[in-house]
């Protein structure tokens, strides 16, 4: 096999599929990244056996064929090269040789067949959605996923599909966030799991462009994106997702609507007396008029007020400053209300067109503290 490409799209190429190389594995060729010139273009594919993606970048094949070469030696290597042509060339022993101007590197390759290739999937379905829907979509509920492995659920995002909507849902336990977007055409009802860590992957590659299509296809066990002469395949994680429906209420004894802007800032703000690892509470004293936001530590307090519009009783509530900040960062609108029933009952937290809903668990506080 021999190749020309140019530095920067090889180094593309390398970056994009290099994120579904594993950090620690038992199969050494599971380090590696395939490189594919057996046919008319280029194909460079990573695949953890959870997580695959394979993508395509513009060069010349001088001679067809397939070598693996340890992912990680493959990336420094293009990265430190000067931004020219690099040949890329193996023997009949599997000896790669990569040159660029005067440099030169020599390393053993492995056999393409110990490579695991990328599952063929029956594309049943197929549905269309932005580039900059999909990132949006994620970046709105990825940071509501557990961060453990304690349940395997938690750890994924739920996409449920129903006629014209695509809801996505996610939780850990404390919160929930759900986000909900109109596709370009109905679709049959469908709930699949989806990893994520596979959506935080895609996130990074994904340019986020809204002219361009993501087209998403899925199995029962696996879900395909594909864009940009890149193909992601992804196991789902299975098991039932949790009844998502019965946690949602429409009832409140408090709704309020406030700045989104001047409510983020000052919760930001109170964060300053919060060391890393603490579970001091941010206390919200809503009232008439305004809402009074009150925190206190060992370091010192804060107490600020901001103006509101509200309907129904007072209430006294406290919650974890952090939960309230990263869906208020998420949040494109600049008024957010908040729906609230007493200081135990889950507070919600929804843009106007109600396509984000966050609900939030309120944590125990003691006023004199």
């Amino acid at each position: 096999m021999k190749i020309l490409c140019n530095k920067a799209d090889l180094l593309k190429g390398v970056s994009t599929v290099s994120k579904a190389v594993p950090s620690k594995t038992t199969m050494p060729i599971l380090e590696c990244i395939l490189i594919d010139a057996t046919s008319a273009v280029i194909k460079l594919t990573a695949n953890d056996m959870d997580l695959g993606i394979q993508t395509e970048i513009k060069g010349t094949i001088v001679e067809k064929g397939m070598i693996a070469i340890d992912a990680k030696i493959l990336s420094e290597i293009v990265r430190k090269l000067p931004d020219s042509e690099i040949s890329i060339e193996t023997n009949d022993n599997l000896q790669t040789t990569i040159t660029c101007e005067k440099a030169k590197f020599d390393l053993a390759g492995k056999s393409a067949d110990e490579f695991s290739f990328l599952p063929k999937i029956e594309k049943d379905v197929s549905i269309n959605i932005s580039e900059f829907t999909l990132k949006e979509v994620i970046r709105q509920t990825l940071f509501s996923i557990a961060d453990n492995e304690t349940n395997k659920l938690m750890t994924g995002e739920l996409f449920e599909f129903s006629g014209s909507t695509l809801r996505v849902v996610s939780l850990d336990g404390h919160r929930i966030s759900i986000r909900k977007i109109e596709l370009k055409e109905d679709v049959e009802s469908k709930k699949l799991v989806v990893p994520g860590k596979t959506l935080s992957d895609i996130t990074k590659i994904v340019s986020g462009e809204i002219d361009k299509d993501v087209v998403l296809s899925y199995t029962n066990n696996h879900i395909v994106f594909e864009f940009d002469n890149t193909t992601v395949v992804s196991r789902l994680i299975e098991g039932d997702y949790f009844k998502i429906d019965q946690m949602l209420s429409n009832d409140y004894e408090t709704k309020v609507k406030i700045n989104k802007r001047e409510f983020l800032n000052s919760i930001d703000r109170a964060t300053l007396f919060v060391k890393e690892g603490d579970k001091k509470p941010i206390i919200l004293d809503i009232g008439e008029e305004a809402i009074e936001l009150k925190i206190k530590s060992q370091i010192g307090s804060m107490d600020e007020s901001i103006n509101i519009e509200k309907e129904g009783k007072d209430l006294m509530i406290g919650f974890n400053p952090k939960f309230l900040i990263d869906a208020l960062r998420v949040i494109d609108e600049d008024e957010v209300t908040l729906y609230l029933m007493n200081a135990k009952a889950p507070c919600f937290i929804k843009d106007e067109k109600e396509n984000y809903i966050y609900l939030i668990l309120p944590v125990n506080f003691n006023v004199g503290a």
